[in-house]
């Protein structure tokens, strides 16, 4: 592979500067008697949750945040998963919920998600929440984008007046994505399975963000040069090795900046998690006089 033009944008280092400021942040906190707890919760044996699950966890413990792990099996009701996320929200020292996601096929993860309150729900994921982000209230954004949004940040980059290029539309991902570039005055386009003609789109954009979990669904030809290109997908290659849903090698020699797979958005999701969890866990000091 030759050397790339575009300048990577290294979620690792980011991830690691971000976590350095929760781990100081939490620090005070504790000093003022307050240690942000978050509570994970993992039904089933899905092999690909539990090591998300482990990484969350381990974070958390590694940034000085108390974090309880709740392993339950896949036969467990709904109601007993209710009952149980009724419980942490009754949990003083409990600041953040996570329902890891998914969830075996008789659970209805909806009415978990919705279940979950408002003011512990760090994977941003709630209808209110949603609906924060939608009106720019105060709530907390789903963390991938929120990651996204960081990335941008750290390279400078001023998205007012720019056109941004969202493919995906997803809950997680897009849709919020589209919300927040909108909030920094960039002029917004969703894309998706059934838009005609995606490459038209994207060479229109000064940014794109991928994120359908899709290989090479932005590929060379498809790119503006030195636009700046996040690659939010997860995938194989056909040699099993983890790839996002841009051709990473062509169009890094199109890109100005381009966030790589492994290592780019991937550290940033868990990262932001920290922060929405010592955010809320800020936001209960200030209500308790402790601030």
């Amino acid at each position: 592979m030759t050397a790339s033009s575009a300048q990577i944008i290294d979620g690792n280092a980011l991830a690691a500067q971000l976590r350095g400021d929760v781990a100081r942040r939490t620090t005070a906190l504790k000093d003022r008697g307050l240690t942000p707890g978050l509570a994970v919760v993992l039904v089933g044996d899905n092999q690909a949750s539990q090591v998300y699950v482990r990484n969350k966890v381990k974070a958390c413990t590694d940034a000085g945040l108390h974090s309880v792990l709740e392993k339950y099996e896949a036969t467990m009701t709904e109601a007993e998963l209710l009952a149980r996320v009724d419980a942490l929200n009754n949990d003083p020292g409990i600041h953040g919920i996570l329902v890891q996601l998914p969830l075996p096929a008789h659970i209805d993860a909806h009415k978990v998600i919705e279940a979950i309150s408002p003011a512990k729900d760090v994977d941003g994921f709630h209808v209110a929440s949603a609906g924060a982000l939608m009106v720019g209230q105060p709530g907390f954004w789903p963390c991938t984008p929120y990651g996204c949004m960081k990335m941008l940040e750290s390279i400078g980059y001023n998205l007012r007046g720019k056109h941004a290029v969202v493919i995906g539309r997803s809950n997680i991902v897009g849709k919020p994505m589209a919300m927040m570039l909108l909030q920094q005055n960039a002029t917004v386009t969703i894309c998706h399975s059934a838009t005609p003609d995606l490459k038209a789109m994207t060479l229109q954009a000064d940014v794109i963000v991928a994120a359908v979990g899709k290989r090479n669904v932005l590929t060379a030809d498809m790119v503006k040069p030195g636009a700046v290109v996040i690659d939010v997908g997860m995938n194989r290659d056909d040699a099993g090795k983890l790839c996002g849903d841009v051709d990473f090698a062509g169009v890094s020699q199109v890109a100005g900046h381009i966030t790589p797979v492994p290592g780019g958005v991937g550290p940033m999701t868990i990262t932001m998690l920290l922060v929405n969890t010592l955010e809320a866990a800020e936001r209960d000091a200030a209500q308790r006089g402790l601030a």
